[in-house]
């Protein structure tokens, strides 16, 4: 039976298609989100220098076209240019096209919030790696991170429907007592006290993640408000696993305190 694609309420149906879940079907989401037009900064229409030679989206690493480090593609984000030369956000990475990738990474993408010299620099490398001008949206940042945390409500809510994600404190922690989950979700804005209580005693190989306030939480499993989520093994939970990954990366800053983790990824291993 197909399951449906619902937003959390309020929200507009998302562009990306999301993966296929345990014996799930999924429909067919709509392929292009449009962003623009915005305009070209200036100097985009002059000479961009020596075109980079187009490397195959093949294996398991990719080029980021700011810092040029070839890491997994699960730690970056895809791009695609649509027909008006309007620069198109591609999370599922499924989207036809020559893909143009940059790290999910608050260093390389947050210089480029506004129409400052970061915004110019990061328009003339999406402009190179596509071999002509495009249009790169100058809240960028915003349109990610807003991009990303639908995408997290999305599939946490696929997976309560399917029966892989369960909310509150007692029976989340049955779960995890039971070694069922390879996923927890806690809210944001969530007591630090409570939010530590909950995850004594959590095995290794516990990802915990705090992507999302707990109203936001609440929605998608019918409450007012969601502290505490566990999520069961499966190709569901490792999808959260790396949406809520870059959500961190793209918030996270090396050289600023203002922001340090913010979606709370790691190994509970290493957790502390």
């Amino acid at each position: 039976m197909p399951v449906s694609t619902e937003t959390l309420p309020g929200a507009a149906p998302s562009p990306y298609p999301l993966p296929q879940g345990e014996g799930e079907s999924l429909p067919a989401l709509p392929g292009l989100l449009r962003h623009g037009p915005y305009p070209l900064p200036q100097g985009e229409g002059e000479s961009l220098g020596p075109d980079p030679e187009p490397e195959p989206e093949t294996g398991p690493l990719r080029r980021c076209i700011v810092t040029r480090a070839r890491l997994p593609k699960e730690q970056m984000i895809r791009f695609v240019v649509g027909p008006d030369r309007t620069l198109v956000p591609d999370l599922g990475a499924r989207l036809p096209g020559r893909g143009i990738w940059l790290s999910a990474s608050g260093d390389v993408v947050e210089p480029a919030r506004g129409k400052g010299d970061g915004y110019r620099q990061l328009a003339r490398a999406f402009a190179r790696a596509a071999r002509g001008p495009v249009s790169v949206p100058p809240d960028l940042p915003v349109v990610l991170d807003t991009a990303l945390v639908r995408r997290i409500g999305e599939l946490l809510g696929l997976t309560r429907r399917a029966g892989q994600a369960i909310a509150g404190f007692e029976k989340a922690r049955e779960w995890l007592r039971a070694g069922r989950v390879r996923l927890v979700l806690q809210a944001s804005d969530g007591s630090e006290a409570e939010r530590t209580r909950f995850l004594s005693g959590v095995g290794d190989g516990v990802i915990v993640a705090d992507p999302l306030p707990g109203a936001a939480l609440g929605r998608v499993f019918g409450r007012d408000y969601v502290v505490h989520v566990a999520v069961a093994p499966g190709r569901l939970a490792e999808s959260l696993a790396i949406e809520t990954a870059r959500l961190a990366g793209l918030r996270r800053r090396v050289n600023t305190d203002a922001r340090q983790d913010p979606a709370g990824l790691n190994e509970q291993a290493g957790a502390g």
